[in-house]
């Protein structure tokens, strides 16, 4: 069989940089040493891991086939590692989280923030997606974690914990508007509406909402993203249509104010702690899931009468 710390990396090395060499100077080993590891893994499998062209290496069918595989292996030894350290009692681990860029600030840099000072010997990997892709990162078991907005109901996904969203307008502290309870979305047209476009998750929501109410909105200011949608708030453009889970960080600063709308004028979105059921979670990755948990039940949501 292969020695499978040493190929592995050695292969894994050398289909990412295309050549023997340059694998060598990453990895600081002889390339005679890489090549024998890779004739002997070829000759093992009876099959050519790499087609051997002018200056460079490139993959076969059969090496494509091979890295997939070896990578699905690392990560399994990965969390089969830290799970012998679990036995042994040692606070160690890794936790990997995908999350929509909404929650990059509050509610995970601060659930991650308490985990590390009472665990420092978790690491944590942490990356912002789309919507889609992060469902896409947890159905794949691609991550251990993944926070997102709206999930479809799948056999791939499990939903741990989860809260209501309302929709509503942001606004500059102190705007007109902000003394209010709750709005409708024609009392916003008058003050500039900000809109929030595809491929923004709440741009559907949003769509559906004007849609339904007959609103011409090919005269507003649309936006992609929402950190620019804010900014352009607080910079005193209009008021902007969003999510409270958008709005919260500027909110929690004091910088803008949100005013949900009226309860029968649009459903709430879901934001959902998901998890992939075939994934194996480490003690660290469990950790990690009541800490959120925690933070999304213990958030503070506008009530919408």
């Amino acid at each position: 069989m292969l020695t499978f710390s040493r190929f592995t990396r050695y292969f894994i090395e050398v289909a990412r940089c295309g050549s023997i060499r340059k694998a060598s100077d990453v990895l600081h080993v002889s390339a005679s040493a890489i090549d024998r590891q890779i004739l002997k893994a070829e000759e093992e499998l009876g099959a050519q891991l790499f087609e051997r062209l002018p200056g460079r290496l490139r993959l076969t069918a059969a090496g494509e086939l091979l890295l997939v595989d070896v990578r699905g292996w690392e990560k399994a030894y990965a969390r089969t590692l830290e799970r012998f350290d679990e036995l042994k009692g040692l606070r160690r681990g890794h936790v990997e989280i995908a999350m929509i860029d909404a929650l990059s600030e509050g509610v995970v840099p601060a659930a991650v923030a308490a985990l590390v000072q009472e665990y420092p010997g978790i690491t944590f990997n942490l990356s912002t997606a789309r919507n889609q892709r992060v469902m896409e990162m947890v159905t794949s078991a691609d991550v251990d974690i993944g926070l997102l907005l709206d999930p479809v109901s799948s056999v791939d996904l499990e939903v741990r914990a989860f809260a209501d969203i309302p929709l509503g307008i942001a606004m500059p502290v102190g705007h007109p508007l902000s003394t209010r309870t709750e709005l409708q979305l024609s009392e916003t047209l008058e003050h500039r509406l900000l809109l929030p476009a595809a491929p923004l998750i709440v741009g559907e929501h949003a769509k559906v909402l004007y849609q339904r109410q007959h609103i011409d909105v090919k005269r507003l200011t649309h936006c992609n993203d929402v950190r620019t949608l804010r900014g352009l708030v607080r910079a005193g453009a209009g008021v902007g249509l969003m999510s409270w889970l958008d709005a919260a960080p500027d909110v929690a600063d004091g910088r803008l104010a949100f005013v949900p709308f009226r309860q029968h004028l649009t459903k709430p979105m879901t934001l959902a702690l998901c998890v992939a059921p075939q994934r194996q979670l480490s003690r660290s990755a469990q950790l990690a899931i009541q800490a959120l948990a925690a933070k999304i039940d213990a958030m503070v949501v506008p009530v919408v009468g």
